[in-house]
């Protein structure tokens, strides 16, 4: 199938990029209405979390009472030192010194086991939405990854997930210690003085407010953060594995400037939204310094009055320095949960994707407790239509009857429409209309696995993972014998060239299987195919990365492998199928001609024309 009947490239790197402005999260309260979901299991940690958060607070907000005490303690003993009247006791300085840096050591254990329990909580739900999101993998259907660059993809698994991560096991801490916090504060302060904490609360109303503007504004940057990134995680994933391609044909320029448009729209959002968050800190200093300000004023004025003690000054003005903290905290984190919240909903879309057609609940067994099947290989197409976007069918009317054992060779044009009939046959996408049936069977009674498990595919696009020989070619049957793997590979004339590799069979493929020729690795997922032992055999374009040579051992090995098996065999070589049983000629998704090779050449054709064509190049 070509890229004419496929979504174009234009459209799946394009707009699905998210190139245009995002705004803001769609919905920022059902976001995290959902993330507070996936905390729910994990209650019982928060709220010992919680306890020890409010411990750690309570501990570390009466020390600066407790220093204050020392402090009044050692004004006292001035006093009735220069009175004459005694001294200064340092042992009961000593005294409230050894409490305070125990209540100090005590704030500090709670605090690293509320952090411990918040970290296991935040990895857990990252590890569930992970496994959930790795698991709609698998259920989403063919047409969603034509639309959506893989790079994006990758970027809501790692990213995205991480930086959720990150502001469960931080900023959610901090957001309870910083609430226990300002509690404790307030009561403190008023325990000293209820005038000077109304002088200090006066500037909060403006706090919140310069706040919450920042946090507005930035919210639409955080989020078109998010996106952006994802978009040069794209670009960079597309231009690392197709990086030969592009270098052939001199596409550095075009690529570098894809590039510097992607991470120029990266640094535009990153340094907006890292700049609003940056304001945050000075306007919660600047507009706490004016509240102190006061409170050292009315401070004074009290003392002078014998209204409180001077130790009672030096508290508070530590907990009203140390009341802003929380605020500024809370500011921060408000503003990390937009980030959160725009990461969050880019996870939730792609678990909100919609999934493949659900498996019919009444399924027709086509395999017995013991894996062996009664399916002969029958297969039947009847008016199928199919496109891959509803405004254009690709395949109209098509209907076949197809014996078990035959082979039947697909031909045609590019774009054709001839790898599309094979993805219906396999239901990796659903027919707009009509119906594919195996032995009688309706593809869409069977489950997608037992379907699936019927065949055996051998693709143009040869695909072999990072392992050794032995486990790719056992990728075709999981359970199969190192002596089952060899005589596949024998049959598929490979096991010579294993034998030859340093290490046979255990020899390593790396990542991208650069350390063996394009067609080295088709000879491969041909002996794969020949270990999988399938009821129907698909061949696309098997032979179009191999020499003549290997093509002469290629055709050997595929006339043992096709034997009593039916064989849908799609070749642009026409040469190579004129033994075939049944040729069908595809145009613009169309059956025009059906027959077999001399039949059709008979009748001087469009499949004469095709063959003559391609003998003239030849």
């Amino acid at each position: 199938m070509s890229k004419t009947n496929r979504p174009s490239q234009t459209m799946r790197h394009g707009p699905m990029r998210g190139r245009g402005p995002a705004e803001k999260a769609k919905d920022f309260k059902g976001t995290m209405k959902k993330l507070i979901g996936y905390l729910k299991p994990y209650h019982l940690n928060i709220i010992v979390a919680f306890i020890f958060t409010a411990f750690s607070v309570v501990f570390m907000v009466i020390g600066p009472k407790i220093l204050g005490n020392a402090t009044t303690e050692i004004a006292n003993g001035l006093s009735a030192k220069l009175s004459g009247t005694g001294g200064i006791d340092f042992n009961r300085i000593a005294e409230i010194l050894m409490m305070l840096i125990g209540l100090y050591l005590i704030s500090v254990l709670c605090n690293l086991i509320q952090s411990w329990l918040m970290a296991g909580v935040a990895q857990k739900v990252t590890y569930n939405l992970r496994n959930e999101m790795a698991a709609k993998v698998d259920r989403l259907p063919f047409s969603y990854f034509d639309t959506h660059s893989n790079g994006d993809i990758l970027s809501r698994f790692s990213n995205d997930a991480d930086l959720i991560q990150q502001s469960m096991s931080t900023a959610l801490a901090q957001l309870l210690s910083a609430a226990v916090q300002l509690v404790g504060f307030l009561i403190m302060m008023l325990s000293i003085s209820w005038q000077m904490t109304l002088v200090a609360l006066i500037v909060v109303p403006l706090s919140l407010i310069l706040v919450t503007t920042v946090v507005k504004h930035s919210q639409k940057f955080f989020a078109k953060q998010q996106a952006s990134l994802g978009n040069v995680n794209g670009h960079i994933e597309e231009m690392y594995s197709a990086h030969l391609i592009m270098k052939a044909f001199n596409g550095e320029e075009r690529s570098i400037s894809e590039f510097n448009e992607l991470n120029d729209e990266l640094y535009n959002s990153a340094w907006k939204s890292q700049f609003l968050s940056g304001l945050m800190q000075p306007i919660s200093i600047f507009v706490g310094n004016l509240g102190y300000v006061g409170v050292v004023i009315l401070g004074g004025y009290l003392t002078m009055n014998g209204i409180i003690a001077i130790g009672d000054i030096q508290s508070f003005i530590t907990y009203v320095r140390s009341f802003n903290q929380p605020i500024s905290s809370i500011a921060q984190n408000m503003n990390v949960l937009q980030s959160t919240a725009a990461a969050a909903e880019r996870v939730f879309e792609f678990l909100d994707e919609t999934e493949e057609i659900p498996e019919t609940s009444t399924p027709v067994e086509v395999f017995d407790e013991h894996g062996e099947t009664k399916i002969k290989g029958q297969v039947t197409f009847e008016n199928v239509h199919f496109g891959y976007t509803p405004e254009k069918t690709i395949i109209n009317d098509f209907s076949m009857y197809i014996k078990p054992g035959k082979k039947i060779a697909i031909v045609g044009p590019t774009g054709a429409g001839k790898t599309t009939i094979i993805k219906l046959l396999m239901r990796f996408y659903e027919l707009n209309s009509g119906a594919i049936y195996v032995d009688g069977i309706k593809t869409t009674d069977m489950r997608r696995s037992d379907l699936r498990s019927l065949f055996g595919m051998v693709l143009q696009d040869a695909w072999l993972f990072n392992g050794t020989v032995m486990e790719n070619l056992r990728y075709g049957k999981l359970d199969a014998t190192d002596e089952e793997v060899m005589k596949a590979a024998d049959a598929a004339y490979v096991d010579h060239f294993i034998r030859t590799l340093e290490h046979g069979y255990d020899t390593m493929i790396n990542e991208e299987s650069s350390n063996i020729s394009q067609g080295q690795k088709q000879l491969l997922t041909i002996a794969r195919a020949f270990l999988a032992d399938p009821k129907i055999l698909i061949l696309d374009e098997a032979t179009s990365s191999v020499d003549t040579r290997t093509e002469v051992l290629i055709q050997k090995g595929m006339e043992k492998l096709m034997e009593n098996r039916t064989s849908f065999v799609i070749a642009h070589r026409l040469s190579t199928i004129r033994d075939a049983d049944l040729i069908l000629v595809m145009k613009d998704g169309d059956i025009v001609e059906a027959g077999n090779h001399e039949d059709l050449m008979k009748e001087n054709g469009f499949y004469t024309q095709l063959y003559n064509s391609q003998f003239e190049e030849e």
